[in-house]
């Protein structure tokens, strides 16, 4: 068997329940790519196929992972060692297709761990996905019962991930961003975006996966709520948090390359704008 001798490694980064699973797995299905298949662990989800760091379920899981400091691992992390590094590495080889050329890898914690997994993976891209998080939120209090939690814990959860993941952003050098919304609307523009982000085509737009939760929370009493308006209809509820979601979600988004010397950050990378 042939294997390839400097592979690229695609980790799809996001919360729980913002489309990662379904665009993982279609990514691994673009030509020369792999992804984690009939593991026996929840969701095919490399955080459970390692023990260099701990899951996510031990900081307190889905709505709440990301507020332990733990969880956020850099290039500056003890956990990064030569012996670590090769540890990871060796956990999640031994499920990837050795012929193949690009390894995907997806774990919503992965959001908070995009430097270390740089150092471990130098030659790493990152497809970042971003929901809105009233969904978000909503979803998580209904699939995972995170009924302890509150819903504005809930939506803090969701500022405090993306805001540690926008200071991470400029130490990488691929970067790929998405909206589960734009996501849904056109899925085959986006397989070709990732495609040519991340140096593979697209054989056949994937069509095995579909998407469940789409309006769950724009339905409620039959009236349809587009994301765009929430705020609008929302009143005064959680004014704060609509707010910063405003301001996070209208930011443009970006594809960044190689470093560039324009940037006073010597980590920091070019930026293109889609």
């Amino acid at each position: 068997m042939q294997t390839i001798d400097n592979p690229k490694y695609v980790f799809v980064c996001g919360l729980g329940r913002s489309g990662t699973s379904v665009l993982a797995r279609n990514v691994a299905r673009l030509e020369n790519c792999t992804g984690f298949k009939n593991t026996g662990v929840l969701q095919d989800e490399g955080q459970f196929l390692q023990d260099v760091y701990p899951s996510d379920n031990v900081y307190g899981g889905a709505g709440a992972f990301g507020f332990d400091p733990r969880a956020h691992l850099t290039e500056n992390s003890p956990l990064l060692t030569p012996e670590n590094a090769l540890k990871l590495r060796q956990s999640w080889e031994r499920y990837w297709d050795q012929t193949k050329a690009i390894r995907v890898e997806k774990t919503p914690g992965n959001l908070l761990k995009t430097r270390f997994l740089q150092a471990v993976f130098p030659n790493s891209y990152f497809v970042v996905a971003r929901r809105h998080p009233v969904p978000v939120s909503m979803a998580n209090n209904q699939r995972w019962k995170v009924t302890f939690a509150p819903l504005h814990n809930l939506f803090d959860h969701w500022l405090h991930c993306y805001g540690l993941f926008e200071e991470d952003k400029s130490y990488l050098k691929h970067v790929y961003e998405l909206t589960y919304e734009d996501y849904i609307e056109n899925p085959s523009k986006c397989y070709d975006e990732i495609a040519r982000f991340i140096g593979t085509r697209v054989p056949q737009v994937p069509k095995e996966d579909s998407f469940y939760h789409v309006t769950q929370w724009r339905d409620p009493v039959g009236l349809r709520v587009p994301e765009s308006a929430m705020e609008r209809v929302s009143g005064t509820h959680n004014e704060k948090y609509f707010k910063h979601w405003s301001q996070l979600l209208t930011r443009p988004l970006s594809v960044t390359t190689d470093t560039s010397p324009q940037h006073t950050n010597p980590n920091s990378p070019s930026t293109i704008t889609r």
